[in-house]
């Protein structure tokens, strides 16, 4: 199977290659201000089998709360964040999983830096639902 990912613009298209693991939540507070959210889910990647066949991307590079550096790659015309690259694991490369084309393969199977968890990240169960936008 064939696993693509793209940007919200989709000027920026990835090849993804193999899976080299499961999901994962990351609740860390760099994750929590790239996405701009609770959390960030990424999918790890062999790099071997990784390539961006479209478009161009942009990065930033920092090194965060683990001590590691790492480089957020993004799509510099709609700022989607797409995937990170690190050298303490230049083998792999985790793709945010909201930018796969196929969602059915995101099966998060742990959360770290939970220490970091915002309250409001669950989703209360009575909480009033709409299946599009409120109207």
């Amino acid at each position: 199977m064939k696993i693509v990912a793209s940007c919200l613009c989709g000027s920026v298209r990835i090849s993804c290659g193999t899976p080299a693991g499961p999901a994962a939540y990351c609740h860390c507070e760099d994750c929590r201000r790239c996405t701009g959210s609770a959390f960030t889910v990424s999918l790890p990647f062999r790099a071997d089998g990784f390539r961006v066949i479209s478009g161009e991307t942009d990065s930033f590079t920092k090194v965060a709360d683990s001590g590691h550096e790492l480089t957020r790659h993004f799509c510099p015309n709609c700022g989607s964040p797409l995937y990170t690259s690190s050298p303490k694991h230049p083998d792999l490369v985790y793709v945010k999983a909201g930018t796969l084309d196929n969602s059915a393969l995101v099966q998060p199977a742990y959360q770290s830096w939970c220490q970091s968890k915002v309250a409001w990240s669950t989703i209360g169960i009575g909480l009033p639902s709409y299946s599009k936008g409120r109207t």
